[in-house]
């Protein structure tokens, strides 16, 4: 099976493209084809084959487990447990593109010359003119399906709809409603399938029209969307009203732009326990091909079916993460097909079967937690992290842990209403700390940063906050009033230190009370003095102790309003002993400690739970294996009676 990273599997297989046609005889020579083989000894050529063919055959072996296939239709090639993700989305901007939308130099071979210059080491600046961009004239989709298409069938080999109608058979029942992307004349549902409504999208209206089954149509651009959130339409969000048992999008996967956003809209649409089914053909079929191919993307064009099945799956992963159930990879193909799944290098030419393969990637949709369960607050947390946008995944596993611990440490229902109410503001958090240096400024200490923000009730993050949060990221230029006297005088602070400055000092910001205003004001100007007493009293305190110490004790007294006067602060400070300030030092890190060591503890204690609930599972289903194969009775669906079976029976 081919593992996910696509751009290295696309580089190995172009070049076994280039070496496999050492093995396609050329039609302008004359080989002999039958000599040519007898020319090599049966001992070389026989286990040759055959190695190749076992091997082939072990590629194909479903990648799944029992509990996978348990109540699944056939065909079932992918299991849940198998699909595995890099943390981030890693597809270019390039990828989801028509081929022919996609600019090239208008001198390419100059764009060469500049590259072998630069690999030689010695950089050459193109010229304006190398710059050019040949002007393309990109599809217009909507003249290309209403118009262009506007009568071309987009009807399937006869065998594949078989497989397809069976399939969908399995999952869709009477009585459902079914929300249907990319619809045209055929839905290629089950005849005698009785359902409550189904709508279809698209933009071939004519098609859409010759279509029995529908109850609505919609035309609506698939294409056009909000980054990061959903298809731009406000017909469809109105759907969100009713939601579908079902959305199925079929042969459609290869014409999304924004796959990710068209994956976010079924979430959405779709009621909690409702499947989404994707089905595709192969990318071989020359029919289809040949009609559609100038609105297919290159992602398609360029990869292979078993590739196209991975790729389908990271859809459903990057669009709602854990809020996708039961994630499952199918090979329905008719037994008259091809293997189009692996590329079969120089045993191609022994294959026969028709290009009529036939693939569905579906997924159920999860059910979201309405309120944080006070039980098990990482699980509810992460549930309304799921469709949050900006935060890639990896963000929200990082940040899920940090947010739960806090909020089981909160003390009181108004700092728990808060926390809830901050996850939704969590991607204004992350569009400022996606612009930070990854290696000066960890994924970690982002997740550092965005919790404690979050878990502060005076946290709104509002516009003034923001731009505070951005000045103290360095992301804009500082304010001169407050930023810049803080920064320099907290340069030498540890970074998981100044994460825990930065997040208190923001939530202090745009609160409308004039006081909090000069507080703030307060603390800047005050900071210079207070580390200067600190290192009078306290000359071998490292640089980074001491300003951290004048930070935090000057934070604590002087930015709450009305706790201390600058006078009452500056006695208290200058009565203060190196001891006194050493010992404030050393009961700060001692905190921080424990908060790190209850962060691992809570952690440890959820994956040791995590662990339980999984061995529990395997070993129920262990003994409902061995139950299914020491059974002596079971139920006849004819006679509607349980009967005493032999074991040659129940095989």
């Amino acid at each position: 099976m081919v593992k996910f990273n696509v751009y290295a599997v696309a580089v190995f297989l172009a070049t076994c493209a280039v070496s496999g046609s050492a093995f396609v005889p050329q039609a302008t020579q004359s080989v002999n084809q039958e000599s040519a083989l007898n020319a090599l000894p049966p001992m070389i050529i026989g286990p040759m084959i055959k190695r190749m063919r076992q091997e082939q055959a072990t590629k194909k072996q479903p990648m799944i487990e029992a509990e996978d296939a348990r109540g699944q239709a056939p065909g079932i090639r992918v299991g849940g447990s198998a699909w595995k993700w890099p943390p981030i989305w890693p597809y270019g901007d390039d990828f989801f593109i028509p081929t022919e939308d996609q600019p090239e130099p208008s001198n390419p071979q100059q764009s060469l010359q500049n590259m072998a210059g630069m690999m030689g080491g010695a950089p050459q600046m193109p010229k304006p003119e190398d710059l050019e961009v040949e002007e393309i004239e990109k599809l217009d989709v909507k003249k290309y399906w209403g118009e262009e298409k506007g009568d071309v069938r987009t009807a399937l080999d006869e065998e594949a709809a078989e497989k397809l109608t069976e399939h969908f058979r399995f999952y869709l029942k009477p009585g459902m409603s079914i929300l249907e992307f990319g619809a045209a004349e055929n839905s290629y549902f089950p005849k005698d399938l009785e359902i409550s409504r189904h709508v279809g999208v698209g933009l071939n209206e004519k098609l859409m029209n010759e279509n029995p089954s529908l109850t609505e149509k919609m035309m609506v651009d698939l294409n056009n969307v909000v980054p990061e959130r959903d298809v731009d339409s406000d017909e469809l969000r109105k759907l969100k009203a009713e939601p579908f048992d079902a959305v199925v999008m079929t042969n459609t996967v290869d014409f999304l732009t924004s796959p990710r956003e068209v994956f976010r809209t079924a979430w959405y649409l779709l009621k909690p326990g409702g499947i989404m089914l994707v089905p595709f053909t192969t990318k071989n079929e020359k029919e289809y091909v040949g009609k559609f191919e100038r609105a297919q993307v290159k992602a398609w064009r360029e990869f292979n079916d078993d590739q196209h099945m991975w790729i389908t799956g990271s859809f459903f992963q990057f669009s709602a993460g854990e809020g996708w159930e039961q994630l499952l990879g199918f090979d329905i193909s008719p037994d008259s097909a091809k293997d189009n799944l692996e590329n079969p290098g120089p045993l191609s030419m022994f294959q026969g079967g028709k290009d009529n393969n036939m693939y569905v990637v579906q997924a159920v949709k999860a059910a979201a937690a309405d309120d944080i369960d006070e039980e098990d607050p990482e699980k509810s947390i992460s549930s309304k992290m799921w469709m949050l946008p900006t935060m890639e995944d990896r963000d929200k596993k990082l940040v899920g842990p940090r947010l739960a611990r806090g909020f089981i440490k909160a003390t009181s229902e108004e700092k728990k209403s808060a926390i809830a109410a901050n996850l939704a503001r969590l991607p204004k958090v992350y569009e400022a700390l996606i612009k930070m240096d990854q290696f000066a400024f960890t994924f970690q200490a982002q997740s550092q940063l965005a919790a404690d923000l979050a878990l502060d009730p005076d946290f709104t993050a509002s516009d003034e906050q923001i731009k505070a949060l951005k000045q103290g990221l360095g992301l804009l230029n500082p304010s001169k009033e407050f930023w810049e006297p803080v920064g320099m005088n907290t340069a030498n602070v540890e970074l998981s230190e100044k994460v825990n400055l930065l997040a208190y000092l923001v939530p202090r910001f745009g609160s409308g009370d004039e006081k909090q205003d000069e507080a703030l004001l307060a603390y800047a100007s005050g900071l210079e003095p207070t580390l200067a007493v600190v290192r009078s009293k306290c000359p071998d305190m490292p640089d980074s102790d001491a300003e951290l110490l004048a930070a935090e004790v000057l934070a604590a007294e002087i930015l709450i309003p009305g706790r201390s006067t600058r006078e009452e602060f500056a006695a208290w400070l200058g009565s203060m002993s190196q001891a006194d300030m050493e010992g404030l030092l050393k009961a700060r890190r001692s905190y921080n400690d424990e908060a790190s060591d209850e962060l691992a503890a809570f952690r440890a204690a959820k994956e040791a739970e995590n662990q339980r609930i999984e061995d529990l599972r395997k070993r129920y289903e262990a003994q409902v294996e061995k139950a299914r194969e020491e059974r002596t009775m079971a139920f006849n669906p004819r006679t509607k009676k349980f009967q005493v079976l032999s074991k040659d029976e129940d095989d």
